[in-house]
């Protein structure tokens, strides 16, 4: 699935969008601004009960994201 990550230039926000193509207006879901900025997403693999991800960083137990608002 193309789900890429955002940030928001105008308010901060870190999302995700589904992007069909590469022309898409991807837009702020929290201020409606088209000032977004691509963020570099790593891969996760599910373990069993565990996701796996192949980044170093910390972030929570289900992504990589250290601000993710959809797992908790």
């Amino acid at each position: 699935m193309p789900i890429f990550e955002f940030v928001c230039g105008g308010c901060g926000n870190e999302f995700e969008e589904l992007v069909m193509s590469r022309s898409a207006d991807v837009t702020c879901p929290k201020c409606s601004s088209k000032k977004v900025n691509k963020l570099m997403s790593v891969c996760a693999v599910k373990t069993g009960e565990k996701f796996v991800s192949t980044s170093s960083g910390a972030g929570c137990s289900t992504c990589a994201s250290k601000h993710c608002s959809t797992c908790h």
